[in-house]
């Protein structure tokens, strides 16, 4: 099975194809600006280099968020045309997921991207190996903020959101550029609260089309697949441009 795998949710633009979990090429754009510009020109060339064409591809792997708000819906957009073009199955997997799978670790792995003002989007997992092959079993998403309300910092939220996945946890793994952020904070905080735990330097917080790919070969084999309709965003937090019209509607009321 030869997969196209797609991952436009950060400032990176990562493009990989796949036969089942072997790597074939991966590319790379750090440049978010200029995603909409530079995706196809990375497809075309990632099909050049392989010898490949979208005809050879047997599912599309595309990553649906959180992140950018723009670059996932480019992503996505993407990736629903190539489909319904070509009758490609298509799976979705959240960028948070793909953080998880960077770090080839078993057990419960908590991945935190950085959302600004305090906040995160957090995502923790279990993986397990089964046949060799990594799968995530269970797994949780929300939106946390690290303030109180003095606006001094709390890890209350992310502790309660660690124990209502698994009150049993002792040990657990952190990724992602959140986790680089609040590394001291989590530090101080889960010393504390007597958890072993681990957090991954900067070079497992990239996003990249392998772990979509290969997480996305697992959907697959499980049955978690369809037809362009399959796949949305995933938005765990209102836009900022959301956020700024309803304050604009509100102060309009007043």
């Amino acid at each position: 099975m030869k997969i196209l795998a797609i991952d436009t949710s950060s400032k990176n633009a990562s493009i990989a194809i796949l036969e089942n979990q072997n790597i074939l090429l991966e590319l790379n754009n750090d440049d978010e600006k200029t995603h909409s510009q530079k995706l196809m020109p990375m497809i075309d060339t990632a099909f050049q280099k392989t010898s490949l064409s979208l005809n050879n591809i047997d599912l599309i792997s595309c990553c649906l968020g959180p992140g950018s708000f723009t670059g996932v819906r480019i992503g996505i957009a993407t990736c629903k045309a190539f489909a319904d073009s070509k009758n490609i199955a298509l799976t979705g997997v959240s960028s948070l997921e793909a953080l998880a799978y960077n770090t080839k670790e078993q057990g419960i792995v908590c991945s935190l991207i950085n959302a600004n003002n305090g906040n995160v989007y957090a995502g923790i997992f279990e993986i397990v190996e089964k046949n060799n092959i990594l799968q995530i079993t269970k797994s949780k998403l929300d939106f946390l903020s690290f303030k109180n309300i003095k606006g001094g910092f709390c890890f209350n939220n992310l502790l309660s959101f660690i124990n209502t996945f698994s009150l049993n946890c002792s040990k657990i793994s952190f990724v992602g550029d959140g986790a680089i952020l609040y590394e001291n904070l989590i530090k101080n905080s889960f010393l504390e609260n007597n958890f072993e735990f681990k957090i991954f330097d900067d070079s497992y917080c990239k996003s990249t089309g392998i772990s979509v790919g290969r997480i996305g070969y697992t959907n697959y084999k499980n049955g978690n697949y369809g037809n362009s309709d399959f796949i949305s965003p995933i938005y765990l937090r209102k836009s900022q441009a959301e956020i700024a019209l309803e304050e604009r509607l509100i102060k309009k009321d007043i």
